[in-house]
């Protein structure tokens, strides 16, 4: 999971903090739908940035559980994983996506 990896433009995550989302915009609906289906279950998210769109390093957070509402709304209980670095920017259908590097942390001894 490294290339057009989708993006949720939004606020600082870290790994191993849960990150609770109320999703109701129709572009991040269909991205979460989207994580759902494909079973990778696992977006990016970056704090915005105003002449990129977004920021150049994020956090990939991983999809726990889902509770859709009736009227396209959803609540997401998503935990950080992985800290990467974005390496290329684009858009698919409305939603910010980035082909990203993982960033390894140096073991403390």
């Amino acid at each position: 999971l490294n290339k057009n990896v989708p993006i949720f433009v939004c606020t600082m995550a870290y790994p191993t903090v849960p990150c609770p989302l109320h999703i109701f915009e129709p572009c991040y609906r269909l991205m979460i739908r989207r994580c759902m289906e494909t079973g990778t279950k696992q977006f990016g998210m970056c704090i915005s940035d105003p002449v990129k769109g977004f920021a150049d390093y994020g956090c990939i957070l991983e999809i726990r559980n889902v509770e859709f509402f009736a009227d396209g709304r959803s609540v997401v209980d998503s935990i950080g994983k992985r800290r990467f670095k974005v390496k290329q920017h684009s858009q698919r259908d409305g939603y910010n996506t980035a082909d990203i590097e993982y960033i390894e942390d140096q073991k403390v001894n």
